[in-house]
């Protein structure tokens, strides 16, 4: 059988129209893709200036931290040196220290520094100095409280061991009277015997 010229011009007819409609096809999906990303690109690009600034502005603040840990990192060693330096002279006899002390006389203490320790030589006898600041807070009976038994070595429910190697000079207290709760601030001195 013998196909005519006229049905091989049809099908290579409908063979081109069904190849441009597949390309057509293609063709707009592809420009409707490209429009979406060109779309997606140019919000990108308007966001990348605030982007860089905010980056940057985060750089900054992590070198401020940086250098304020650093900073912070370097007193450290000689904070905890003198915090434990003025807890060994605060033991008292059963174990107990100037917090759980502070805490039977119904106050707490909101800051504890301390100086570094120095020499200092009474006679043939060294001593061990270091001044310390106690800042407390409660009703000031019970700061007065606490005042007293730093300074007699009475703990109102134990007597204090008079032998131990350290002894309590209270230089000055300054105490502000509040509505709710009053704050007394201690400078003292520690004195430990070195032998």
């Amino acid at each position: 059988m013998k196909i005519s010229r006229k049905v091989w011009l049809i099908l290579g007819a409908v063979i081109l129209v069904a190849a441009l409609v597949s390309v057509y096809v293609v063709y707009s999906g592809q420009a409707g893709e490209r429009d979406a990303l060109n779309e997606r690109l140019s919000r990108a690009e308007t966001l990348l200036p605030g982007l860089t600034a905010n980056r940057n502005d985060l750089e900054n603040q992590l070198a401020q931290a940086e250098s304020s840990l650093n900073t912070s990192q370097a007193q450290f060693p000689q904070v905890l040196e003198s915090i434990e330096y003025g807890e060994d002279f605060f033991k008292i006899a059963y174990g107990q220290n100037l917090y759980a002390m502070a805490g039977g006389c119904g106050v707490g203490i909101t800051r504890l520094t301390a100086s570094p320790p120095t020499d200092k030589k009474v006679g043939t006898v060294t001593y061990s100095v270091s001044s310390f600041v106690v800042v407390v807070e409660g009703n000031i009976d019970n700061i007065l409280k606490f005042i007293d038994a730093i300074g007699t070595g009475i703990d109102y429910d134990l007597t204090w061991n008079f032998q131990l190697p350290w002894s309590v000079d209270v230089k000055n207290v300054k105490i502000d009277i509040g509505g709710e709760g009053s704050t007394a601030t201690i400078n003292l001195d520690i004195y430990g015997y070195k032998g």
